[in-house]
């Protein structure tokens, strides 16, 4: 039989516990270990860092209003910097889906701390007393996510949606002389410049960066001093703006205590927001990746407008086959976040009176959307979008036989002649122009000049 595994007794306020020997924890993190057996999803690292950044800060700010004493504050900070740094997130071994307010993540991280600054200062810190001073779990992890979501849309998300913005434009640049056939309801339609397509998509990413901007200073609110309802019990009065300031120093973002800490406390409205700007982000890498799906459609009998860099086999049984697959992952990391946001809603309106107790499922749910969002961006642009060609060759044929170029003779010839000289076009698959020769009393040269399908691009971006 395997050898079990050492054990020590902690006790709390239930009782006795037993505790892997090991473990930095305690008690009641022992406890949340065994009551939720769920899922095995565990808080993300830039939770935990947030976590650590949260926790030094507290006592930096208790120590600053002579609340703690110097060498324990010394202490705590370094324990928690430890924990901010990832070098104990093996002891935080808790399920997302636990107690609604994530007190038992929250007493994972006190009794963390708690242990390593003990050994630091070779007598007792206590979670309680020492690292959860001026705290309650209830202020502390609305804080933990607005901090994590403020950290990685700042340094992660926004900068990935950047690159692949600046990607698209410099493509955009490239392929400005290539003019293709416009679709709509993907049926042909006029001319449209592969610039301006990609320039559409370039300026939905930039107001899925300014959505994102626009929200930040709302994340940027702090729960922090409130405690346990909102009224700020067992903290000091200037608890939550230190706490924000020393965040802030910290970070390099703007965080600011709450103006109204009940409605931090109970609510996750800009959490929601966040989680709707993400998603519509999502909506938009979705549009652009099916576009890059369609356009790539082919070889011989699709679409195939481009070609997309070759980046591995595409068929366990068709030889030769390449598939588009990095939009493709691009769309399912979009169906993620798009449900992510549900639950995200769901979260979001499950405040009971002065607490939402949904507050594990929010910061997993959030954090996860913000981090996939911004790696598949990044990807998205350096093996999509940074490698396509262009089938100028083909574009330019299909061009040259669309009938839908027709509506340019329409203030000449009108309407009516216009569809008849379409429809012939197409059914016979000769070029527009050759048959509207036939038809009209158009001269070559006016005709050259009202069907030049570069000068009907020109056009539909406001200066």
């Amino acid at each position: 039989m395997p050898e079990e595994t050492a054990v020590r007794i902690e006790k709390d306020s239930m009782g006795e516990v037993r505790v892997p020997a090991s473990a930095l924890y305690g008690a009641q993190t022992q406890r949340a270990v065994e009551n939720f057996p769920i899922s095995g999803l565990r808080f993300p690292r830039s939770f935990l860092r947030a976590l650590g950044m949260i926790k030094g800060a507290a006592a930096w700010a208790n120590e600053q209003l002579k609340l703690m004493e110097p060498d324990i504050s010394a202490a705590i900070q370094q324990a928690a910097r430890e924990v901010e740094d990832g070098a104990h997130d093996a002891e935080f071994p808790l399920d997302i889906f636990q107690t609604g307010s994530g007190t038992s993540t929250n007493m994972n991280a006190n009794e963390v701390i708690a242990t390593l600054a003990t050994r630091k200062l070779g007598r007792k810190v206590h979670p309680n007393d020492h690292v959860n001073m001026s705290q309650s779990s209830n202020d502390v992890i609305p804080t933990a996510i607005h901090v994590s979501a403020c950290v990685e849309v700042s340094g992660h998300l926004i900068p990935s949606l950047q690159h692949l913005q600046k990607t698209i434009d410099k493509r955009a640049k490239e392929l400005d002389h290539v003019v293709k056939t416009g679709r709509t309801h993907l049926m042909d339609a006029l001319p449209i410049r592969m610039s301006q397509e990609l320039g559409g998509w370039s300026s939905q990413i930039g107001e899925g960066i300014a959505r994102l901007t626009e929200t930040l200073p709302r994340m940027g609110e702090l729960a922090l001093g409130g405690t346990a309802v909102g009224t700020g019990v067992n903290a000091h009065p200037e608890f939550g703006a230190r706490i924000a300031a020393r965040l802030g120093s910290v970070t390099g973002l703007p965080f600011k205590a709450s103006p109204n800490f009940f409605r931090s406390l109970s609510s996750q409205d800009a959490a929601v927001e966040l989680s709707g700007q993400l998603k519509t982000v999502a909506v938009s890498l979705m549009k652009i990746a099916n576009d890059l799906r369609w356009m790539n459609s082919g070889p011989q009998a699709g679409i195939a407008d481009i070609a997309l860099p070759d980046l591995q086999p595409g068929s366990s049984i068709m030889p030769g086959k390449v598939n588009p697959v990095v939009p493709e992952a691009v769309t399912m990391v979009c169906a993620q976040v798009i449900g992510n946001d549900m639950t995200i809603t769901i979260g979001g309106q499950s405040g009971n009176f002065q607490l939402n107790v949904m507050l594990p499922v929010i910061a997993y749910n959030l954090l996860e959307s913000i981090t996939i969002l911004a790696n598949v961006s990044v990807v998205l642009a350096d093996k999509a979008i940074a490698g396509f060609k262009a089938n100028e060759a083909r574009v330019a044929e299909l061009v040259e036989k669309n009938p839908i170029l027709v509506t340019a003779l329409n203030p000449v010839i009108g309407y009516e002649m216009g569809a008849k000289i379409a429809k012939k076009a197409y059914a016979e698959n000769r070029r527009l122009k050759d048959v509207a020769a036939e038809l009209t009393q158009l001269k070559p040269e006016e005709l050259d000049r009202l069907l030049d399908p570069r000068k009907m691009t020109e056009g539909g971006i406001s200066k």
